[in-house]
């Protein structure tokens, strides 16, 4: 018995060396600075004098800030046109390549590789594509008799310019879509042509329930993505004409990085975890009516 609690201490001895990397970075790297952030949120910080502490006056201020809820509303219409486009777009894209096609794997990887890119990349790429004079957008459009859009540097468009370029990554979501509908067994559809089941009645009553949970997924990922938009408003807009894409986190930056109050950066960053946290569990709770789990029951 006594050997064996000695093996007992062991293994937790060489346990806890070999985790404790893990667990320093955790601290140190995680765990500390969501601790130091919510404490600056209630102090006058600006990193060269010490923090001074106001209470909830950083958040007081921010209702009361005109620049803080365009940024909202800016981040909202982001999320509201671009989540659902991509949705649908990726799920048609795997519908299509789902079915027995020459060349299935060739499209799958070019459907997927544009996602690889990276956001400042990405961003420079389509900079160009929309240039006014040379960009294939517009050379496009020109075929249909469209004048010229300067698509950045009009408010009307540099919104919907994002938009667009939101495509460019629906690759990643495609992939999953796809692994969903692999998993829908055959025999549901093939029990439903059997009782005369179009396509779309198939669709509808067989594939989209089956791979609920996984646009569910999908859904509440694009969302909090949708929330962090910063990489394009960066380094291509600034902000935009008359902050047309003065997102959230842009915002932050600006309040963080070129206006030095960090203390107000961090009490806008808790109130974005605060409502990324808040429409994650209403999309949970709205969806237990539609979304269908194996064994019958929604979670």
């Amino acid at each position: 018995m006594a050997r064996v609690r000695k093996e007992g201490r062991r293994e937790a001895k060489y346990f806890y060396l070999f985790a404790s990397p893990w667990l320093v970075g955790f601290l140190v790297f995680a765990l500390f600075p969501v601790a130091a952030s919510f404490y600056y949120s209630l102090t006058d910080y600006d990193i060269i004098h010490a923090p001074v502490y106001v209470g909830l006056g950083n958040y007081r201020e921010l209702f009361q800030d005109e620049q803080f809820w365009k940024s909202i509303r800016v981040t909202l219409q982001y999320t509201f046109v671009s989540v659902p486009l991509t949705l649908v777009l990726s799920l048609v894209f795997a519908l299509l390549i789902n079915r027995k096609v020459p060349f299935r794997g060739f499209f799958r990887t070019a459907m997927y590789f544009p996602s690889m890119v990276s956001g400042v990349g990405m961003s420079l790429l389509w900079f160009w594509v929309f240039n006014p004079q040379a960009g294939l957008f517009n050379y496009f459009l020109s075929w249909f008799g469209v004048e010229p859009i300067h698509w950045f540097l009009d408010e009307k468009y540099a919104m919907w310019a994002l938009v667009i370029m939101s495509f460019w990554g629906m690759g990643g979501g495609m992939l999953i879509f796809l692994a969903g509908l692999q998993g829908v067994p055959a025999h549901l559809h093939e029990a439903a042509k059997l009782d005369g089941a179009g396509r779309w009645r198939s669709f509808w009553s067989v594939t989209f329930p089956m791979i609920s949970p996984v646009f569910l997924f999908q859904l509440i990922i694009g969302v909090i993505d949708s929330f962090q938009v910063f990489t394009q408003a960066y380094t291509i807009t600034q902000g935009g004409p008359n902050y047309s894409t003065w997102f959230y986190v842009y915002n932050i930056y600006i309040n963080a990085f070129k206006n030095f109050r960090y203390g107000y950066a961090s009490a806008m960053s808790w109130l974005l975890l605060v409502a990324v946290l808040a429409i994650t569990y209403l999309i949970l709770k709205l969806s237990n009516r539609y979304v269908y789990y194996e064994g019958g029951q929604s979670r």
